[in-house]
């Protein structure tokens, strides 16, 4: 292929996404992070912790994750570069959705609660306030 010709390559997923595991959320927030990065530039922040790891553990990974749809491949040059398939956004609010499902039944009210019962700043709660009355004066906007 041509570079003129040379494309991200997706695989197109035909339902969402799977839930991504532990492993494969710490490779999604560091390409959330950095961006579209090679297999070296998410081994070198992965392993700048503490997280042991292998360089071939995180090639692995990725192309797992490839497979799974969770992130693209830029296959224009070598080194690939791989890129999150979806906004981390995006991500979040399908992994909360399926937390509320699994684990309170979809009542947001116990999944509140059980968030106030952990340690929360006052700052925190403060910003969840904010949140929540900007996120009523918009569903009383739309009713309007």
């Amino acid at each position: 292929m041509s570079k003129s010709q040379a494309k991200t390559r997706t695989k197109t997923p035909k339902t969402k996404p799977p839930r991504p595991t532990d492993a494969e959320l710490e490779i999604l927030r560091v390409l959330w992070s950095l961006g579209p990065s090679t297999v070296r530039e998410v081994h070198e922040v992965i392993t700048a912790g503490q997280k042991q790891t292998t360089f071939n553990t995180t090639l692995k990974m990725l192309h797992i994750m490839f497979g799974k749809h969770l992130v693209t491949r830029e296959d224009v040059r070598r080194p690939h570069v791989y890129q999150a398939a979806i906004p981390e956004a995006q991500m979040q609010q399908q992994l909360v959705s399926d937390l509320l499902e699994r684990a309170f039944g979809g009542a947001a009210r116990k999944l509140v609660a059980a968030l106030t019962a952990t340690d929360i700043s006052n700052e925190e709660l403060a910003d969840i306030r904010r949140f929540l009355n900007e996120h009523e004066e918009k569903i009383n906007e739309r009713a309007d």
